[in-house]
Formats: structure tokens, sequence, C-alpha cells
């Protein structure tokens, strides 16, 4: 994980968290107890939440044409790697190798928050995300969401909308 800075050691705040609050954005934190055994990062949250998976998303890191590219999806669903390359204006797109993703974002696999990132990374969210009032993404740790409209999310991320997620 990135290194902390003072304000975010003495908030507890994860960069994520600490990027919404210094936004002013509107927001709610959710905490579980994560279970290292359960077989999908996404999923466990969204049972832990008792939040449908359609409005639980995670974030993927994509090597696009040799660019690091995150994608925000339902945890319901998967990546549609020639989708997610066109949104961006490339032609081929593979899954980032995970250390990469780590060493890039500052989180670790499972972890990762399209919010505040180590480096600022293009970034693509599913247009499916407009049709709820908000939407759960990783706050930047395993076990720790955060709840937010999709406008807000994109508008902080800079994210181009469009239809990569498949069912």
């Amino acid at each position: 994980m990135a290194k902390k800075t003072k304000k975010q050691q003495q908030s507890g705040g994860t960069p994520a968290t600490v990027a919404l609050t210094a936004a002013g954005v509107r927001h709610a934190v959710h905490s579980y107890e994560h279970d290292p055994a359960h077989p999908s990062y996404g999923e466990e949250a969204a049972e832990a939440m008792g939040v449908s998976p359609d409005r639980v998303f995670k974030t993927l890191v994509a090597d696009v044409d040799g660019a690091l590219t995150v994608a925000v999806v339902p945890v319901a669903g998967s990546l549609d790697l020639k989708a997610l390359a066109s949104a961006v204006g490339g032609k081929r797109a593979a899954m980032a190798d995970p250390a990469l993703a780590e060493r890039t974002t500052g989180y670790v696999r499972g972890g990762i928050s399209p919010l505040g990132q180590r480096k600022k990374l293009p970034t693509v969210l599913d247009a499916s995300a407009t049709a709820h009032a908000t939407i759960c993404v990783s706050a930047g740790r395993r076990g720790l969401e955060v709840e937010l409209s999709p406008a807000d999310l994109a508008r902080l991320t800079s994210a181009v909308l469009a239809p990569i997620g498949r069912a």
C-alpha cells in the first residue's frame, strides 16, 4: 500500500478515503472482516455488506497497448478486454501483471481502489454504474469499501463511461 502521509496516519484513512474527504465528496465507508479463504474479493464484499453484486464494483488494472489502464466493473460480471481497449482508443488489452499493478497504484490486489492511486492512470467505469444512485468500490484495502455516486467517482478519476463489463 502507498506510504501514509501524516494526515492519513492521524485520520486512519487510506489514500482513497483521504482523497474523497479532501474533495468534499459525500461518501460512506463500510468495513467487514476479510476472509482470506473467500474465492472472490468483490463477491465477499457484496455478501458482507448485504449489497447486490451489481452495485459493488471491482477495480482491475489492464495493459492497453503498453499503457496501464484502470477498469471498474461490477463484481457480478467480468471485464471485456476488447471493449476496454476500444473505450480508450487502443487495439489490444490484457490483464496487467499483479505486481506491476500493486507497485503502480500503491494498493494490494483485492484492495486496489480507483481513488487515491500512487500514479493517476486512465480509468474506464462500466456504464452500468449510472443505473444506481450509489455504488461501492474498494476503499484501499481488503475488507474496506467506500460507497459514493457513480458521477462523483467518474469526476474524481476522470473516468470514461463505457460498456466494458460482461454479465
